[in-house]
């Protein structure tokens, strides 16, 4: 029988406090914090989301997570891609789940890594101080060919677990930011190569890319960036110049742009870019997802090494206010619209690259999950079975 879709949900490992959150935001800082205290700020706009079965659940039980992989295995999600947050160096946040979960061997469920290569700021969580100067809690750095090889073999546990998730038989590894890794050539052919001196096949290397985005001045020496909006084809061309094998295509931004007539999204788009960059400030950007739905998807996304997104909600309005992007009117409904169309889309490609990816399974604060709440229970997790099971 032919596989229908593999999805795979990316995984914050965000909800334990961490002396990292302790020393910046507070004593048992976690997700939760910002995410209980949201407030609405439209008419239609709902908040505050609270959780349904799991309550405001803390990551170290091993019961949450086992509970959590018994949901995904149930509506039809292959594993998880947990983010995994090295700076360079051997500095990591957020690595203890991850580790817990390989070194126990449970939850039993297929798992791969996401490499969140970013630096973190003061504020990426805290949405109340809006006057604090913003400053790097962790710079993203790439030190060198060594650094390259520690990081590696920080991993290789996990590499050579049963559970990690293959494309054509290599590793499925995901990178956040692809154009931002220093030499990416050289550190592509570097972990192929210790991976197959570890008995391995190698890797499937994934780079996340938007699949439309706004001109930008830092880029405007680059060919195709001299456009006030720049198509998917440039952008992943990007991606695969980098090394990579494939890519994981993002389709908010593209869905913005086409939300309105093309003229006045990009007025709407570029005057909130502008006001940003200058005021630290701009309006509140809502879209109406009964509208935008279906708008995520590019004609790219049926190449065989393009990996489309599932986004079933999203509102990041707890950790950044009124400077959020917030989707309103986002229902289970709907949702199932978007992945039905992900599956017409992905449908005559080999069953190994029938990739969606699902953002997100625990994204509580940029309203991006799936688990139940008490707004909807099971709603979203029943639309993603009964759309990959019809």
């Amino acid at each position: 029988m032919d596989t229908k879709a593999r999805v795979i949900a990316f995984y914050l490992p965000q909800y334990h406090p961490t002396p990292e959150n302790d020393k910046f935001w507070g004593k048992g800082f976690t997700e939760w914090t910002n995410t209980a205290k949201a407030k609405p700020l439209f008419r239609g706009h709902f908040q505050p989301h609270i959780p349904a079965d799991l309550g405001f659940y803390d990551l170290r039980m091993p019961e949450i997570r086992q509970a959590q992989a018994d949901m995904a295995r149930e509506a039809g999600v292959e594993g998880f891609c947990y983010w995994h947050y090295w700076f360079g160096n051997g500095k990591q946040f957020l690595q203890d789940i991850f580790d817990e979960v390989v070194a126990t061997k449970k939850p039993d469920f297929p798992f791969c890594v996401g490499w969140a290569n970013h630096s973190w700021n003061n504020k990426n969580w805290v949405t109340s101080k809006s006057s604090v100067k913003d400053s790097i809690i962790a710079e993203q750095t790439y030190p060198g060919e060594q650094d390259n090889i520690n990081h590696f073999y920080s991993l290789l546990d996990a590499f050579k677990d049963d559970r990690y998730i293959k494309v054509d038989g290599k590793l499925l590894f995901l990178v956040y930011a692809p154009q931002n890794l220093k030499d990416s050539v050289q550190f592509i052919q570097l972990w192929n190569d210790l991976a197959k001196k570890e008995g391995l096949q190698g890797f499937h290397f994934v780079g996340v890319s938007a699949c439309g985005e706004l001109y930008s001045v830092e880029r405007r020496h680059i060919p195709g960036h001299d456009k006030p909006f720049i198509e998917a084809s440039t952008l992943f061309k990007e991606v695969e110049q980098c090394g990579f094998d494939a890519i994981n295509s993002r389709g908010m931004t593209l869905a913005h742009y086409k939300y309105y007539s093309k003229p006045l999204s990009l007025m709407k788009m570029l005057f909130a870019k502008f006001t940003k960059r200058v005021f630290n400030w701009q309006p509140i950007q809502k879209y109406d997802y009964r509208k935008l739905y279906d708008k995520i998807f590019c004609d790219e996304d049926k190449n065989e090494n393009v990996y489309p997104t599932l986004i079933p909600n999203w509102d990041r309005s707890p950790r950044s206010g009124r400077s959020a992007v917030i989707w309103y009117n986002y229902s289970p409904k709907y949702f199932k619209k978007q992945i039905l169309r992900a599956l017409e889309i992905i449908k005559d490609k080999q069953d190994d690259h029938k990739i969606l990816f699902l953002m997100s399974w625990n994204e509580w604060a940029e309203g991006n999950y799936m688990e139940p709440d008490l707004e909807n229970g099971h709603a979203y997790l029943d639309a993603l079975r009964e759309a990959i099971e019809k």
